[in-house]
């Protein structure tokens, strides 16, 4: 083992193993700070490459993109308010928080670091734990899989700022959108109402960027102001944020910890890995330091930034052993490790260990290259965050739509971000969180899949009492009865529940509120009795999720009334003129997205964004002449540069141009 360890170290005294690593670094960190790209994107990108490379280069090259994204992913996330992955959506808690307050650099400096020192953490654990992997796998069954599954859906709501039943309705609702398609446990399709475009189910990227991104243009872009605000410098956050990762190394450590293991099991991937790391970060602060996660706590950085890395490490373990991609970016890993004849399974630690351990060198060479890179440009993208936001949108909006695209490739895809965008931002202002909506879409498949196993292979005493279930129903249980007593004790009920509310909802008429949750009851009940017409199998989950979802808003309903009438009787009023300026704002927002789409539905991406860029830079960012002539060609020539060496597809207009 140490002899193979050591052999795959000295191949990277060839000057081209490490040219090959770098350029997969740099393609890994150019790709991650692109919104919704993420490891899948950076692995496709390299893949044709790998047919003229040795093995051990084209490893090298591959693993060191994967390494790097979840590194890079911070800096959208952090800086714009748009997450860079599905992943780095949880740092838009207290990451971006700190960016507002002019801490950009420290929350990125503290983010790279913690993402490097988690990539190290999991690259131990992977060498160690291959040859003791294959046992802990296969003890875990499909009870063990179904309730962690639970469990990180559950977490979500925990984080909900005290909004404990919007936050499980809003989780139900992400396992609901994610019905939509091929049921993954019957030859059917579900709520796809004869559309060829929906038989494909709603795709992670344009929901996570329409969700968080398209929303947070909408809220932002006619207000004309930077992201941070009322702060001048940024002094010496990136040497703050370096304390940081030390001052809380046991974050660190235990958010690794949770990265790996939730990276061994396949299909669960970076995004539970990121929020359950965030969770215990959370669970395990003491006393009053809890209420300060979620308005910029370094710890909420930290945490789940290590995780991000050190999923992947873990996700290696089930991809090499089994041939199970454990993420998705390892699929095509599969494939390339096929092209030059290296099956994956139990037989690679004795036929190929050494290209096992070269890939073990790459992840952890790839962390420390990653980080170092990103830490040397954290005080200067940290200014990002002082750039008035039109300025950013004019970019920011072309390469939203063009990621959202590239899943799909059908502009149909467009109008589900919009759709979701005006979604996430009605959720945002009236304290339905996103968090929990994102993490129910991302684990709904495998939850399903486990349930449907569970419910077919065991009674359900046999499997409800399994002891690792058991220990998993106590993890999830006991925190929700003592945080429910402790809030009923302190708040009362209603707040318990439902929680304060956010800035927005502060001036949004109450009854928008009772209106919207009302939305929520009513998509609850179409999808019960739509439910009706499928299959036994196919039916099952659709009904149990409609039908708790159901009862959740329900609760959620009476609870809203019940605080709208309060206020009425105490005779709250809305600051209707301020809810008034919100709206029109919104409205102009949302039309200049809708324009965008309209010149790429007519001249295609690459003119369409031609045209548009020049009259968004001089209408509402107010730009200077000089920034208007050469700021579109900047964007353009980085589209032209994506869709000539990355083979990124853009959209063709009605106008075929043939650019």
């Amino acid at each position: 083992m140490w002899d193979a360890a050591f052999a795959a170290l000295g191949t990277f005294l060839d000057p081209s193993m490490l040219i090959f690593l770098l350029i997969g670094v740099i393609a890994g960190l150019v790709i991650g700070v692109i919104p919704g790209l993420g490891g899948t994107g950076a692995v496709a990108v390299l893949l044709p490459f790998v047919f003229v490379l040795e093995p051990a280069q084209a490893m090298a090259m591959i693993i060191g993109a994967v390494a790097v994204v979840h590194t890079s992913d911070a800096v959208t996330s952090i800086l714009i308010g748009i997450p860079g992955s599905a992943s780095a959506s949880v740092l838009l808690l207290d990451g971006h928080e700190m960016a507002k307050k002019g801490q950009g650099a420290r929350a990125l400096s503290a983010s790279f670091l913690a993402s490097m020192v988690g990539g190290l953490i999991g690259v131990v654990a992977l060498t160690f734990a291959i040859p003791v992997a294959r046992p802990l796998v296969l003890m875990l069954g499909s009870p063990e899989i179904f309730m962690l599954t639970v469990l990180g859906i559950s977490l979500t709501a925990l984080l909900s700022k005290g909004n404990i039943i919007k936050g499980l309705m809003a989780g139900v609702f992400g396992i609901f959108l994610a019905q939509i398609g091929g049921a993954p446990t019957s030859p059917e399709y579900r709520y796809t109402f004869g559309s060829l475009y929906l038989s494909e189910g709603l795709g992670l990227v344009a929901v996570a960027l329409g969700i968080f991104g398209v929303a947070e243009i909408i809220a932002l872009v006619a207000r004309k102001q930077a992201i941070a605000q009322g702060v001048t410098g940024l002094g010496s956050g990136w040497i703050e944020g370096a304390k940081d990762v030390v001052r809380h190394w046991t974050h660190v450590v235990r958010g690794s910890a949770v990265g790996v293991l939730v990276g061994i099991l396949p299909g669960v991937g970076a995004t539970a890995g990121s929020w359950m790391a965030y969770g215990q970060a959370q669970a395990t602060a003491r006393g009053e330091s809890k209420k300060s996660f979620g308005h910029g706590d370094p710890r909420g950085v930290i945490a789940p930034s290590a995780a991000g890395n050190s999923v992947e490490a873990g996700a290696l373990i089930p991809t090499l052993l089994f041939g199970i991609p454990g993420a998705a970016p390892f699929a095509l890993l599969l494939g390339a490790l096929l092209i030059f004849g290296i099956e994956p399974g139990p037989r690679i630690l004795t036929d190929n260990l050494d290209t096992v351990y070269v890939i073990v060198w790459s992840f952890a060479i790839a962390s420390v290259l990653g980080a170092a890179f990103c830490f040397i440009l954290a005080k200067p993208l940290a200014k990002l965050s002082f750039i008035r936001f039109p300025l950013l949108a004019a970019a920011i909006i072309p390469i939203l739509f063009m990621s959202g695209f590239q899943e799909p490739l059908e502009m149909q895809v467009f109008w589900v971000m919009i759709i979701l965008g005006i979604l996430g931002w009605l959720m945002k202002t009236f304290s339905v969180p996103r968090a929990p909506f994102l993490i129910g879409f991302v684990l709904a498949v495998p939850l399903e899949r486990y349930y449907f196993l569970t419910a077919n292979l065991y009674e359900f005493g046999d499997w409800f009492t399994r002891p690792a279930v058991l220990v998993m129903v106590g993890i999830l249980v006991l925190p929700l009865i003592l945080s429910l007593v402790r809030r009923l004790r302190n708040r009362g009920v209603d707040e318990a529940l439902l929680g304060e509310g956010s800035e927005s909802a502060e001036v949004a008429p109450k009854v928008w509120g009772v209106v919207m949750t009302a939305s929520f009851l009513a998509l609850f009940i179409a999808g019960f009795v739509l439910a009706q017409s499928f299959s036994e199998a196919g039916g099952l989950f659709p009904r149990l999720a409609t039908g708790f979802g159901i009862a959740i808003s329900i609760i959620a309903l009476v609870l809203d009334v019940k605080k709208y009438r309060a206020d009425k009787l105490a005779r709250i009023e809305p600051d209707l003129v301020a809810w008034h300026s919100l709206v029109r704002t919104v409205v102009r927002s949302l039309l200049w997205i809708l324009g965008y789409v309209a010149c790429v539905y007519v001249l295609g991406m690459i003119v369409g964004t031609a045209v548009y860029v020049p009259v968004f830079l001089w209408l509402v960012a107010k730009a200077r002449l000089r920034t208007s002539i050469i700021y579109p060609i900047v964007v353009l020539a980085f589209l032209l540069a994506l869709q000539e060496f990355a083979q990124i597809v853009m959209p063709i207009g009605y106008l075929d141009f043939g650019i």
